[in-house]
């Protein structure tokens, strides 16, 4: 696969689905590891938080790894790695087994969404990619929205250890795909982006250039948000609702369908609109839905619609935000591909994390620290547009 073709999207979808799927499938599950691990909330969302850390780590290596020996060898590494660190995820026996081996995953998991979007810069150009990434982000919306839901009748079934054999199971076969299926797709190697002086002066040069600053912000500020609501949606349907796992799940799955519509539009409007003019859109939306959210909990409004209308509207900003922000990044650094998506991906991971412990250690009997976090994520995202990205075309 090194054509443009539809098999070559669906395996794109898998590898970039490998982040949302493994801290979505097993949301439902985390009330059940705190009882079974005898833990907190804090330390049972730290599984989260710390699966963050490792992806947004991996990432700065994983983008430069490949610009110098190719996508394919460096993305078998990756899937090995996630399988292997899958399975000790089975057989935790404590919570601080159980977030190491979250941390390995991780460094695994992040090979597939980085080195995913450079295959799709490598194959689909940089006018088509804004496209084809709002595209294969609809189809990635599957993993969030069937995610919750298998993972909720798993852990009803099963257990809460069901969820990671699901994994393991699903990194082994995507793993064989690869190896089988995959031929290298860079074809602008540069032997020299894997050294430490030209890696550093590789990020050096993106963070000079004003516009790809704006989007790399506004791409992790959106994304700050979104995972403040996947990290205490657990706590907030289960344990403040009264939500059932499946019940759970439901729920998240009526969000993920606001991100899928907001990217599918992005892949039809990509070319009459463009995709600054629909990162504009995005974040105005998710500004206006975040403040929503925000003014309903600080109201006292205590009630799942409360939380359930406003952050679809978020979600939708979100699949309008990141795809386009992700392709446009992109677009100008053919040579350093791998780069330049590592850094947008560390940025996104790593400030995400952040705010996945500040919800975990803030988040007691009201939903005000997730909503604040995700209203302050899409004021600031929308500023960052208007300052750098605007700033910088004109």
């Amino acid at each position: 696969m090194t054509a443009p073709t539809l098999a070559l999207a669906v395996l794109i979808t898998a590898l970039v689905a490998l982040g949302p799927l493994s801290t979505d499938f097993y949301l439902p599950a985390l009330p059940a590891i705190t009882a079974a691990l005898g833990t907190d909330v804090a330390n049972t969302q730290l599984t989260l938080s710390v699966f963050l850390i490792g992806f947004a780590v991996g990432q700065l290596a994983y983008g430069p790894l490949s610009d110098r020996y190719g996508r394919r060898p460096v993305l078998l590494f990756g899937m090995v790695v996630y399988a292997l660190a899958s399975v000790a995820c089975v057989f935790a026996a404590s919570i601080e087994t159980l977030i190491a081996a979250r941390f390995l995953q991780a460094l695994g998991a992040c090979a597939g969404p980085v080195l995913g979007r450079a295959i799709v810069r490598d194959v689909y150009g940089p006018h088509d990619s804004a496209r084809m990434l709002s595209y294969i982000g609809t189809a990635m919306g599957l993993a969030p929205l069937v995610g919750p839901v298998l993972g909720g009748w798993l852990t009803v079934w099963f257990g809460w250890r069901a969820t990671f054999v699901f994994l393991s199971v699903y990194s082994v076969l995507l793993t064989l795909t690869v190896w089988r299926r995959l031929d290298e797709t860079n074809h602008h190697r540069d032997a020299t982006a894997a050294r430490t002086g030209k890696l550093l002066g590789n990020f050096a040069t993106l963070l000079r250039d004003r516009r790809y600053r704006g989007l790399l912000t506004c791409n992790a500020l959106a994304y700050a948000g979104l995972f403040a609501f996947i990290s205490a949606s657990p706590f907030v349907f289960i344990g403040m609702f009264g939500f059932t796992p499946q019940g759970m799940g439901l729920a998240f799955g009526v969000m993920v369908s606001g991100y899928m519509i907001g990217a599918t539009a992005s892949g039809r409007l990509s070319r009459r609109l463009g995709p600054e003019r629909l990162i504009r859109i995005g974040t105005a939306l998710g500004a206006v839905a975040g403040t929503a959210m925000l003014g309903l909990a600080l109201a006292g409004v205590h009630h799942p619609l409360a939380v359930m209308i406003p952050m679809w509207f978020s979600a939708c900003a979100i699949g309008l935000v990141m795809p386009n922000a992700a392709a446009l990044g992109m677009a100008p650094y053919p040579q350093m591909a791998g780069a330049a998506a590592s850094l947008m991906g560390f940025s996104q991971m790593g400030l995400a994390a952040l705010a996945g412990i500040f919800v975990g250690h803030t988040l007691a009997d009201t939903v005000v620290p997730m909503a604040l976090v995700i209203a302050v994520g899409a004021l600031a995202s929308l500023a960052s547009y208007w300052a750098w990205v605007r700033t910088g075309e004109a």
